[in-house]
């Protein structure tokens, strides 16, 4: 994706959600709600809150989820895993979200237990995969389910047709949307969309979106989930290592140039990976001319 002359195209009919993760500390805390605050005037379709595999989030998710839909108008899914659960336990977690008002997940398998890069086995008694979770989940109740794919494909499949398999038992299992992992070649976003719908799978398909906080960092994370940093990241941060500015701007340009590129190819819908932190992901959207509805700002989570 080549940069575009400026100014970028303004695209302030598209749909976005958000995607938050919970606090480790009462500091990180702050920053969370901060943001929240900041990016609730946007309106987005729905926000999202991480969980870690095997639980290892529980409370501090649940926590975030409450208060989410306590305190904010915005409606609010939770992340669900089934590493290292049995199937009662996960069940459990269910209904435990469901009574704090949650009627949306975003069903994962979730990473293995022994980190990105081991080998993945089901738990004893547990789900077996996403799919199976999916189906889990909708004898449990008419939740909304969204789940993840992979434009260009997950670290564990053996090849696309596998993993857009994975993706048909996913919907076929009861998925209603799917939200993909972040990428930057829109080209193979548009391959992939093709490849998914001529697989039958006709349920939304919502790119990723992750503005670039660092990219030094984003390059180590992206080379373990296998999504692609291409040259032109480094060719547009260049010269911008000593000015958080600078750094900030070309970010910003980069996720709303995304953005209106992929709307000019006839997306309508965007997840945008927030990581806790507001002024970037503000800064892309006022870039596309969304702006904050002042008229619908509250204080609820001040």
């Amino acid at each position: 994706m080549t940069k575009p002359e400026r100014p970028i195209a303004k695209t302030p009919d598209v749909r976005i959600s958000f995607e938050f993760f919970p606090p480790k500390s009462p500091d990180m805390e702050d920053q969370l709600w901060q943001t929240v605050k900041a990016l609730q005037p946007y309106q987005p379709d729905f926000v999202s809150v991480t969980y870690g595999a095997g639980g290892t989030t529980r409370e501090p998710t649940l926590a975030t989820v409450k208060r989410l839909i306590d305190e904010t108008p915005l409606a609010t899914a939770s992340h669900l895993t089934c590493v290292g659960a049995t199937r009662e336990e996960v069940r459990a977690v269910v209904e435990e979200f469901e009574a704090a008002g949650v009627r949306h997940f975003v069903a994962l398998r979730g990473d293995p237990q022994g980190g990105m890069g081991s080998r993945y086995a089901p738990h004893p008694g547990g789900f077996l995969n996403a799919a199976d979770l999916v189906s889990g989940l909708r004898d449990l109740g008419d939740f909304e389910i969204s789940v993840s794919a992979y434009p260009e494909r997950h670290p564990e499949s053996e090849n696309d047709d596998v993993d857009i398999d994975m993706l048909k038992q996913k919907v076929d299992a009861g998925a209603t949307r799917a939200l993909t992992q972040f990428f930057f070649d829109n080209d193979i976003f548009e391959r992939y969309l093709d490849r998914v719908r001529a697989a039958g799978i006709t349920i939304p398909i919502v790119p990723g979106i992750m503005p670039i906080q660092n990219l030094t960092q984003l390059k180590r994370f992206a080379s373990m989930c296998g999504s692609s940093t291409p040259s032109f990241l480094d060719e547009r941060f260049e010269g911008t290592e000593g000015d958080p500015k600078a750094r900030a701007a070309v970010a910003a340009d980069i996720a709303a140039e995304q953005i209106a590129d992929l709307s000019r190819r006839g997306i309508e819908e965007f997840h945008i990976y927030t990581m806790n932190r507001a002024p970037l992901t503000i800064a892309t959207l006022e870039r596309l001319g969304i702006s904050a509805k002042a008229d619908k700002i509250s204080n609820a989570a001040a």
